[in-house]
């Protein structure tokens, strides 16, 4: 017989209580703790052995298992594939995440009309009806004949579609407004959304469906619902971009079919979203060559190397406190290197403001970008040019030396293609690689030599 008992869960964390807290003791939340109703079924004393007894699955040695090759579907988008590790694996269960309108239901209904062709795809919405489905499909000038659309909350209808349609390829737009009739908590809470995609899972699994899940992210920007959410699917996506500006990242945050370092650029236009097949010639295209405070440098993202430009604007100030803001970089790694640079080229930068931007809005969080956010800051300080056709790479540790970066023929080969007569890179790194004619690769030890070399 069913037993029933009252809790009170909280909607940040997850976390459970038998009592009300205005503070959430797990994660310290406020007022974020609400009441639900939980079935809990008797078990029968004994039946534990039975079960175990029956069951068919047993261990095996590792060196006995079979190895097998993962099938994979193309999605039409190549930025797509490289992301998801080359394509769709059958059967996975795929997350995506991103701020509202940076183009997370536009990516997945392109890349569905697109498997439809050959496939059996079923597009559900819990946000949108029918109608304004149509309506954004004749927006991006793509059309199926052979796209299924499907506009339901009800998990139990959603199965019921499923087992009637048997499709392929499974699109859930947005896990938040899906809720389970067994639940007692309102659509998006933690157990409607742990139920859900616990469902979920299980049809991708048993039914060999691939499935995109789309969810929401907090104010902070993270996946709104439990962490647990994360550590259930095979692969989390996130769609990263600047509203006011045209391009998106999707990056990989987890994949258990491919590297979690790869990284897809697309520009939304009228018509959807287009691949950005050279990132780095786009995001050099405006830039201006010869001025203060601006450097290139040469990135890593995944196996792609990007040629990003970072500029600095140092401006003496008049308040005890000088400002220090960065775009697209950490906080704290710009007072870092700031520090850096004071102590070993003695500049004064208590009395300066200091902002640094990378432009394009791209995040850079690779190590590599140190030397050139160095070069750009002293440029602009002592309103010295940088050559336009300069490009460095390096990682700065705290006494000022320059360390070696990973890849360092690929970033060669990219600031090669794209016409730069030099590129400045850690010493270290010239030690058994190819050096090409068509390019200059000056090696350094400290950044006094590289400030010698691009301030010259």
């Amino acid at each position: 017989m069913a037993k029933t008992k009252n809790v009170f869960e909280c909607m940040a964390c997850g976390y459970e209580s038998p009592k009300w807290f205005g503070k959430c003791p797990s994660c310290g939340a406020w007022n974020q703790m609400e009441e639900k109703l939980i079935h809990k079924e008797t078990k029968v004393r004994g039946t534990l052995g039975k079960e175990s007894a029956d069951r068919k699955s047993r261990s095996q040695k590792l060196e006995r298992v079979q190895k097998s090759v993962t099938p994979r579907t193309r999605t039409g988008s190549g930025e797509f594939d490289r992301v998801l590790g080359g394509g769709i694996v059958d059967g996975s269960l795929i997350l995506i995440g991103g701020d509202p309108g940076i183009g997370k239901s536009t990516i997945l209904l392109q890349t569905a009309l697109k498997l439809s062709e050959k496939h059996t795809v079923l597009y559900v919405s819990g946000e949108e009806s029918l109608e304004q489905i149509k309506l954004r499909a004749d927006r991006i000038e793509l059309a199926s004949e052979e796209l299924n659309v499907y506009s339901e909350t009800n998990l139990f209808y959603i199965h019921d579609e499923i087992k009637q349609l048997k499709p392929d390829f499974l699109i859930i737009d947005s896990i938040q407004t899906i809720f389970h009739p067994d639940v007692t908590s309102a659509p998006g809470s933690v157990s409607q959304v742990r139920e859900c995609t616990q469902s979920l899972m299980n049809i991708a699994k048993s039914g060999n469906i691939a499935t995109f899940i789309v969810g929401h992210v907090t104010k902070e920007g993270q996946i709104a619902g439990p962490r647990l959410l994360e550590h259930m699917v095979d692969t989390v996506l996130y769609f990263e971009g600047d509203q006011h500006q045209s391009f998106r990242v999707l990056r990989a945050v987890k994949n258990r079919f491919g590297s979690t370092n790869e990284m897809g650029i697309f520009e939304m236009n009228q018509s959807g979203l287009g691949e950005v097949l050279n990132p780095s010639e786009i995001f050099l295209e405006e830039r201006s060559k010869n001025v203060p405070g601006s450097a290139i440098v040469a990135t890593m993202e995944g196996t792609r190397a990007l040629l990003v430009e970072v500029q600095s604007l140092v401006t003496p100030t008049h308040f005890h406190n000088p400002r220090r803001m960065a775009t697209g970089i950490d906080h704290n790694r710009l007072n870092l290197l700031m520090a850096v640079l004071e102590k070993s080229e003695r500049h004064l930068m208590q009395q300066h403001d200091a902002y640094v931007k990378v432009v394009g809005g791209v995040k850079l969080d690779e190590p590599a970008v140190d030397l050139s956010i160095i070069i750009s800051i002293a440029s602009s300080f002592k309103s010295k040019e940088v050559r336009g056709d300069d490009c460095f790479v390096g990682e700065v540790g705290l006494t000022g030396e320059v360390r070696r970066v990973s890849k360092p023929e690929i970033r060669i080969q990219e600031a090669e293609k794209l016409g730069f007569n030099r590129i400045i890179m850690p010493k270290s790194n010239l030690s058994g690689i190819e050096l090409n004619k068509n390019i200059e690769v000056i090696g350094v030890s400290h950044i006094n030599e590289a400030l010698k070399l691009a301030l010259q």
